[in-house]
């Protein structure tokens, strides 16, 4: 009864989380296709994305999870990651607090290098599920990470 208790007042506030979490995944996809050590985003909010106009056609938003590829690789990527300090390293999804994973090196580590291509999971994608803290500070924490890949090169 107590699990179903908690469920239920989640679900209270569900439209409203999932709206801020819609409305910042875009921003920050937007944002992201600006960057110039992104070589690519993958959000089907995005007028760039092959499935946008069908999204649009199918959902009222484009949901709180985008992935974008780093130009440096599975290194870039990585000091990404490790320059974050506001982003949770980890595979969760949906949280009110934002994540970033390496999905070759976590959640997908088990496919080939050609299985995880052939998926579009490259070296240097990551993960971003974009919780509801303020969209300038996840921008902010992961402009720190893109930093440190220009200051290495």
């Amino acid at each position: 009864p107590f699990n179903a208790w908690v469920f239920l007042k989640g679900l209270e506030t569900l439209r409203l989380r999932m709206d801020a979490h819609s409305a910042s995944a875009l921003e920050l996809a937007t944002w992201l296709e600006q960057q110039p050590s992104v070589a690519k985003v993958h959000y089907a909010g995005l007028p760039s994305h092959p499935q946008h106009e069908l999204a649009k056609k199918q959902m009222r938003g484009f949901g709180g999870v985008l992935s974008f590829e780093m130009a440096g690789g599975k290194e870039a990527a990585w000091k990404v990651i490790d320059s974050t300090q506001m982003l949770s390293i980890t595979g969760n999804l949906g949280d009110a607090k934002s994540t970033i994973t390496h999905p070759s090196t976590t959640t997908h580590a088990r496919l080939t290098p050609a299985a995880r291509a052939e998926v579009g999971i490259a070296d240097g994608l990551l993960r971003v599920s974009v919780g509801l803290e303020d969209l300038e500070d996840i921008k902010a924490d992961l402009a720190r990470g893109m930093a440190s890949c220009v200051l290495a090169t």
